[in-house]
């Protein structure tokens, strides 16, 4: 297939190389003789496109020869010597003259090119009778072209030069008012150029569809917003003890703890205007702009006041200033600027409560929270058993039970949920049951929904005599050395069903949650989490040791590092030897706070943490090697049934060993989940 420009060629259209010049562009060296109305046809379309695309834009002092091109000029040129020797041998067939006479587009058989017709410009001296004389007795087709068509060719150039930008610039405009709802004009958010104007989701009368009932598990926070509510409706009751509105509220806690809920439920609750925005809504790539939109924010705020202005997640643009690497970011500090005088500046915000949320408390500004900006933080904690049980009836509203379901067993097997995991799991229960056609949830779905959101899904069992017989010795390795060793959390089940990345879980529970932990419980915890190595090497030998207590000795190594370094609890004494900055989320300043440590006291805290770990593993050795007989009777029933729960486990041990008493768990007592 021939090149385009040569297809082109051949069909006596010009190539596209040789219009994409600029300033006034001209045609070609030549064009073939069967140049016709179509060929000119084509000429005229490519020649009108490119004006569109602004390629070559006609000057004034361009206009006349403009004009010419537009009728077809060539760029070959002819003597006026040699025009005067085709016109005596009746070789010109057509002339066109071109300004007041002193251009002439000649029209000639070429005898050179094969007696085709070729076009070329000639030069003239002047426009004298004895040529038009000679014109006139040859009968050559001549005329001549009027000042009056180049100013009408100019004229068309440029409107033909302008309409595709213009087109563009409205395009663009009509989109910018789509996307934005379609309100224009310059003060509204379809204005192409009003990115400066608040972003905030504005409600007059507030209907989240949430209310103080559908908060619980936060009691403590539930009651300082209820008070802002009253203080909102019934301000009299505060201002005649001389008590002033709070100008903000601080929500801080853990991800999934109900943060952005309770914002709902004040605004449910309260029926005062509300806006709602998020912290990243303000920081834009142009300096200023931030600034602009908090400004704009407060405008309005201030002209529906009493109102509340919800901002989540603060921390992206109320971090700390002046601690960039290498400069700080100028835009967020302006933005962070602006938001530290609307809140309590000059003229301040009488009646604007500002209600934020964030889980990094520890980075945002020492200005932002001084009293007077955010007067109250309300600390939004993971729940207690006593709130799990209240979130679960709150989640659990909606969705079918059977009756051997007990929404406290659920919450006491549910250390550490959050409000958000506490929904999450009643969800993948309901899932759970649906894809066995069951009619209503059931105690196996709660376990394995829990199962799945703590250790992950649940693999295919193992069938290799060998490796599951390991799995299973090691399994049954955490469950005595923990049961045995006081102070220990009771073992909740043993099973080889794989989850996640793990061949064999050991599931502990607590008893109930603990707000304080001891070093014997402490120290027992990184003797049961040894118990899986020692039992492979009692029972293996130690060539036979395998890598399934990596796991393991990465969460014991960790935890008797915190015994030495942040609790104290070793022999270099009570002291913290944590700094503040090693405690920090900034890992520049973790990196510093490791640096400025001693040699000597690294070295005494690597030697304590040694010290822990090796007392710890010479009690699961003993455990190991003092109960073979209860270890291999259980295995057997392990590798049987696959799960042992609890009560089974603590049944067939109690014919070999004594539980220590503070270990001992009445049948009857329910479990929870946490995995060793």
């Amino acid at each position: 297939m021939a090149p385009p420009s040569m297809s082109l060629a051949t069909k006596g259209v010009l190539p596209f190389s040789a219009l994409a010049s600029s300033g006034v562009t001209q045609r070609p060296v030549s064009v073939t003789a069967s140049l016709d109305k179509t060929s000119d046809a084509r000429r005229k379309f490519l020649k009108l496109a490119l004006g569109n695309l602004g390629v070559g834009l006609p000057t004034l002092l361009g206009a006349k020869k403009a004009l010419a091109d537009e009728q077809g000029v060539s760029s070959s040129r002819m003597s006026y010597s040699r025009f005067l020797e085709y016109l005596d041998k009746d070789r010109v067939k057509k002339v066109d003259l071109f300004e007041n006479g002193t251009i002439a587009i000649v029209e000639a058989i070429s005898p050179e090119l094969g007696n085709r017709v070729q076009r070329v410009r000639v030069q003239l001296p002047g426009l004298s009778q004895e040529l038009l004389q000679k014109l006139r007795e040859k009968n050559i087709d001549f005329a001549a072209h009027s000042n009056q068509e180049d100013s009408g060719s100019l004229l068309f150039n440029l409107i033909g030069n302008l309409a595709f930008p213009l087109i563009l610039i409205g395009g663009l405009f009509l989109l910018s008012r789509r996307a934005q709802g379609g309100l224009g004009g310059p003060n509204g958010p379809g204005f192409p150029l009003g990115f400066g104007q608040s972003r905030a989701k504005f409600q007059m009368e507030p209907n989240t569809g949430v209310t103080f009932d559908d908060v619980a598990g936060v009691d403590e926070a539930k009651q300082d917003f209820m008070e802002v509510v009253e203080f909102l409706k019934k301000p009299e009751r505060f201002t005649a003890v001389g008590a002033r509105i709070p100008k903000g509220v601080l929500l801080v806690g853990p991800p999934g703890t109900g943060k952005t809920l309770l914002a709902k439920a004040i605004a449910g609750e309260a029926g005062v205007p509300f806006f709602s925005i998020s912290g990243s809504e303000f920081v834009e790539m142009f300096v200023g702009v931030g600034a602009s939109r908090v400004r704009d924010l407060f405008k309005k705020a201030k002209e529906n006041a009493p109102c509340i202005v919800f901002v989540d997640e603060i921390d992206a643009v109320g971090r700390q200033r002046g601690t960039g690497i290498g400069g700080g970011n100028d835009e967020r500090e302006q933005t962070l600027n602006q938001l530290l005088t609307e809140m309590d500046g000059f003229e301040g915000n009488t009646g604007i409560i500002v209600i934020a949320a964030t889980n990094r408390a520890d980075i945002l500004d020492s200005a932002l929270l001084r009293p007077g900006r955010f007067d109250r933080q309300v600390s939004v904690d993971v729940p207690d058993v006593r709130g799990r049980t209240e979130i679960l009836k709150v989640h659990g509203g909606n969705k079918k039970f059977d009756p051997d379901v007990s929404l406290d067993v659920i919450a006491m097997r549910t250390p550490g949920f959050s409000g958000a995991d506490l929904a999450n799991l009643l969800n993948e229960a309901a899932i759970l049951a649906g894809r066995r056609g069951r009619t209503a949830i059931s105690s196996k779905e709660i376990d394995d929904s829990i199962d799945r959101i703590v250790a992950g899904m649940e693999g295919t069992v193992m069938t290799d005599g060998k490796s599951k017989s390991l799995v299973a010795y090691h399994e049954v390795g955490h469950a005595i050395c923990g049961t045995l060793t006081a102070g220990h959390d009771p073992v909740q089940k043993v099973t080889l069903v794989p989850r996640g990345q793990a061949r064999g879980l050991t599931w502990f529970i607590p008893m109930d949650d603990p707000t304080l932990i001891s070093r014997q419980q402490l120290f027992a915890r990184i003797v049961g989490g040894l118990g899986g190595r020692a039992a492979e090497e009692v029972i293996f030998g130690e060539p036979e040791v395998t890598t399934g207590a990596a796991g393991d000795l990465q969460q014991i190594t960790g935890l008797a590092k915190q015994m030495v370094v942040t609790f104290g609890m070793s022999e270099i004494g009570p002291w913290s030897l944590m700094e503040g900055g090693a405690q920090s989320g900034d890992v520049i300043m973790r990196m510093m706070a490791r640096n400025s440590m001693s040699e000597k006291l690294a070295e005494d805290i690597d030697s304590a943490v040694k010290r822990l770990s090796d007392e710890a593993y010479e009690i699961a050795l003993s455990h190991i090697r003092n109960n073979r007989e209860a270890i291999d009777k259980i295995v057997e029933v392990l590798i049987e049934k696959e799960t042992l729960n609890g009560d089974e486990f603590r049944a067939i041990l109690s014919e070999f060993v004594e539980i220590p008493v503070e270990n001992r768990v009445p049948p009857a007592t329910p479990a929870a989940a946490l995995p060793a």
